[in-house]
């Protein structure tokens, strides 16, 4: 079970979006014996889910790791650019020329999706992660 703060970090929007979401009937969630409103790990996956394949089908890729995000900062030279997004509580820094960069209009304040397809992801989980046992 997550609680409203955590399920807000997962999904990367604030804990007031995600108590609209549960007000609005689109997120699932119960009480706990406090009485504080409580997120299923598996309903907040089904959203999660359903967020990204609606994402993915604005555009035709077969890159299906996709972070919408808003560009922080563009550092540019003669050839290279180095672009960092913020999508959510993540940071992702690409390195382009700088032709792609300037073509594109990356510049501070802009939102972008980063699109990465990679042959090898390494998936950790993080010591403070419940397991729950089955």
């Amino acid at each position: 079970m997550f609680r409203i703060s955590e399920a807000a970090a997962v999904l990367g929007v604030s804990a007031d979006t995600v108590r609209r979401l549960v007000d609005g009937g689109r997120l699932p969630a119960h009480r706990d014996e406090h009485d504080h409103r409580v997120i299923a790990g598996t309903d907040l996956a089904a959203f999660a889910r359903a967020q990204t394949e609606e994402d993915e089908r604005t555009g035709v890729s077969s890159a299906r790791n996709r972070l919408r995000g808003i560009v922080t900062e563009v550092i540019r030279d003669s050839v290279m650019a180095q672009v960092e997004i913020a999508a959510g509580p993540f940071r992702v820094v690409s390195l382009m020329s700088r032709r792609a960069a300037d073509e594109l209009g990356l510049e501070p304040g802009v939102m972008a999706v980063a699109v990465v397809k990679s042959t090898n992801v390494v998936v950790e989980i993080p010591d403070n992660a419940r397991v729950a046992s089955h």
